[in-house]
């Protein structure tokens, strides 16, 4: 009879590490980035006592009506644009947001080095298939669908 025993890799303790970091960190910047908004501490384009009548608008039609009534912008704020509006707390929520979404692109890139180390080409090969991917879609290069 066979025994198995589970360990994980050298990169899989590397992923697991900076994947708690950032959440952590994300997590903590969310409730941050949060707080300045709710308490007023930073000015929002939408005012909060009006918020909620945008809520059960489509996206499409809730950026019409944001960028109609608040933001006045020759184009609809969409893609990265938010960037340009970071200094208000409605939209620096979105700091966290990226954040997160990003931290898992970070881990694949610190662990990919030693898979190559390792030898193990073929799971460097879809980690480095995978930053690529991910940072392209990231990127906003690529768009899909009818806006």
């Amino acid at each position: 009879m066979t025994q198995h025993t589970t360990q994980a890799t050298e990169e899989q303790v590397q992923y697991a590490a900076i994947l708690e970091k950032g959440m952590y960190f994300g997590l903590a910047l969310m409730v941050i980035t949060f707080a300045l908004y709710v308490l007023g501490i930073m000015p929002s384009i939408v005012p909060l006592s009006e918020i909620s009548i945008y809520w059960s608008m489509p996206v499409h039609d809730y950026l019409v009506a944001i960028n109609t009534n608040f933001i006045h912008g020759e184009h609809l704020p969409t893609g990265w644009s938010w960037l340009k509006l970071i200094g208000y707390g409605d939209f620096l929520n979105f700091v966290p947001v990226t954040i997160l979404s990003g931290v898992t692109i970070l881990c694949y890139m610190v662990i990919t080095p030693g898979l190559f180390r390792r030898g193990d080409k073929a799971m460097a090969i879809m980690a480095v298939a995978e930053v690529l991917i991910l940072t392209l879609a990231a990127s906003g290069l690529l768009s899909v669908g009818a806006h």
